[in-house]
């Protein structure tokens, strides 16, 4: 392709509304083009760039005997409805696009496919004999995001590969996840990039078990806590730890004490000279399941820890029968202005103790009249503990479970691991921390769409079973500008030569010389013909302006018919090192034939 017949418009500076280095530079390449919130236009080049990383996720799935397809968008309510994902991702969430058509039907655009293929499933397979059946497909989804931002990262329209697998056992679903794991860790390593593959939560989505497959990145928006022996890596939302021991209590006999101006852990430790690993923390939250019903949640977890909000909802969700839900819809710590809808009293905030009466809420329909409690398990063990007393102004020291408080009966792990915790599989190990971009995302999604929607099998007694299911994305676009996070410098992109929109770009320095033109027209119709995918730079532009463009777009290789065609040679320029060298006209199309052929092949 040539320059000057290409759609291609570069901007010298940053755009205002891009904040990462990757959005930035993607939009001054020219690879994208802002069309709302959220929605961009993949301009040439960066539809090439998505081609390659489409053909990569193909090639892998059709290795593992997955077949590909095409699922509609448009998505009725009902089967939604039927999964029990409709309100969770209308109304909690919040993430899907939904729409009544001219007959008042509700339908929505897919954000996932999970009740789709679940109803092809359900159609279409009688039999043991047609498993297991693996199904994926490229496509665009859609996704109401609140903030959309990073350009392509968190976009409302996006490019994913998504796939759905069915079987009659769990051995055979984890066979596929295994398979699948080893085709996700192919499909990055082919397309040139570093990424870690790491426990995660599985979200709504659901299911028993996930892996994140992340590019590893600074602007990455997950934490990624892992060993350095390789035995173990999670997401933060995921991952589990030892915490340091708590120090023993300074406070050996129990008393209710005067704190003013102590609402913080910070400010209580500064008062009482003691450590945050010797107090329980009290914190609450307000949650409204599906059917309406608020319920209010009191954590007891210990001084010098956090909450991990997935973790807690996660909880919270399994609670969900006992009050008549399935799902949660609103997840917050309350503020003044939602404690004064359901408090009968004034909550002593910053002073709650672990047995904050139930007398504090004003029960009704809409609210539960109880506190749900739980207790973290580093709370547990605390002896002589610092805790609210119920009173503002006041904390109570040397106080113990069974003889002050009463522990809470749903002991949990809900704490958030952190960096220098020690491992759980070995304890000389701590937890190490990196930023991660999620690119792909399997599941064994195990029976929960099948039950819900009526999707069976008959197996070899003849007895009719729920189908077993597994599903596995991969996000194409987010892949294609995390390579371009991963991989950048202060004058532009530098593209993995696998993925890149093109492999090298002969630029003509002055092209009103008829000698490096013709040299310059030689090498761009060699090179293609031999498979070198080329750029010409035949612009009307100075050299300087070519070069930055060749820099800012990121081909791998770039080749001046400069000074050099003199003597028979022509500089050649790799872009990762900036290494040049002058390489005779001859011999460029054979050695940059091997040049691409090795950073493919690696």
């Amino acid at each position: 392709m040539r320059l000057s017949q290409m759609l291609f418009v570069t901007l010298r500076d940053d755009p205002a509304d891009a904040e990462i280095p990757s959005h930035k530079l993607l939009l001054r390449a020219g690879y994208i083009r802002r069309i709302g919130s959220g929605i961009y236009a993949y301009l040439p080049l960066m539809w090439r760039v998505l081609q390659k990383v489409s053909q990569i996720v193909r090639e892998e799935m059709n290795a593992t005997g997955a077949q590909e397809c095409l699922l509609p968008q448009l998505q009725p309510a009902d089967l939604w409805k039927e999964s029990g994902r409709w309100d969770t991702y209308t109304k909690a969430e919040g993430i899907m696009f939904s729409l009544v058509d001219r007959r008042e039907q509700q339908l929505g655009l897919g954000p996932t496919h999970e009740e789709v293929i679940t109803t092809v499933a359900r159609d279409m397979i009688r039999s043991y004999r047609q498993l297991p059946l693996h199904l994926y497909q490229l496509q665009t989804k859609f996704r109401d995001e609140i903030r959309p931002r990073f350009g392509l990262m968190r976009g409302r329209e996006f490019i994913m590969k998504d796939g759905y697998s069915f079987h009659a056992d769990e051995e055979s679903l984890k066979k596929t996840y295994q398979d699948m794991y080893k085709a996700y860790s192919n499909m990055l390593r082919r397309s040139g990039l570093a990424f870690r593959a790491v426990e995660a939560d599985s979200g709504a989505i659901g299911g028993s078990g996930s892996t994140e497959f992340m590019v590893l990145a600074d602007a990455g928006e997950d934490e990624v806590l892992y060993t350095e022996d390789g035995k173990y890596a999670a997401n933060v939302e995921k991952a589990v730890s030892l915490p340091a021991d708590a120090e023993t209590s300074p406070f050996t006999t129990y008393e209710k004490r005067e704190t003013p101006g102590t609402d913080t852990i910070e400010k209580l430790c500064n008062f009482l000279k003691c450590s945050p690993n010797q107090i329980v923390k009290n914190v609450l939250y307000q949650i409204v399941y599906d059917n309406g019903l608020t319920v209010l949640v009191l954590v007891n977890i210990r001084g010098d820890q956090e909450v991990n909000e997935v973790k807690l909802q996660n909880e919270l969700t399994k609670l969900a029968p006992q009050f008549g839900g399935k799902a949660i819809i609103a997840f917050s710590v309350p503020t003044n202005e939602t404690i004064a809808t359901w408090a009968a009293k004034t909550l002593p905030l910053g002073y709650i103790a672990p047995d904050v009466a139930d007398d504090y809420i004003t029960g009704s329909k809409q609210v539960n009249s109880q506190f749900v409690r739980l207790v973290d398990q580093t709370a547990v063990e605390l002896k002589n503990f610092v805790t609210g007393a119920n009173e503002v102004g006041f904390h109570v020291v040397g106080a113990n479970w069974g003889e002050q408080f009463k522990l809470p009966a749903l002991t949990v792990d809900i704490r958030k691991a952190k960096l220098g915790d020690r491992s759980l599989h070995d304890s000389n190990q701590t937890l190490q921390t990196a930023r991660g971009i999620e690119a792909g995302h399997i599941f064994q999604l195990g029976t929960k769409y099948s039950q819900a929607m009526g999707a069976t099998y008959t197996n070899e007694q003849g007895e009719e079973k729920p189908l077993v299911m597994g599903c596995y994305g991969v996000g194409v676009s987010r892949l294609a500008q995390s390579a371009v996070e991963q991989s950048y410098d202060k004058d532009g992109i530098i593209w993995p030569v696998a993925i890149a929109p093109y492999h090298a770009i002969v630029t003509i320095p002055n092209i009103k010389d008829a000698q490096q033109i013709a040299v310059a027209e030689q090498l761009y119709t060699e090179l293609n013909k031999a498979g070198v995918e080329t750029l010409l730079d035949d612009r009307d532009e100075r050299a300087g302006v070519k070069f930055k463009d060749a820099d800012l777009i990121g081909i791998p290789f770039r080749i001046v018919t400069g000074r050099a065609i003199t003597n028979g040679k022509v500089e050649v320029v790799k872009r990762a090192n900036r290494e040049s060298q002058e390489i005779p006209i001859e011999e460029v199309v054979n050695t940059l034939q091997q040049w691409v052929k090795e950073a493919i092949e690696r």
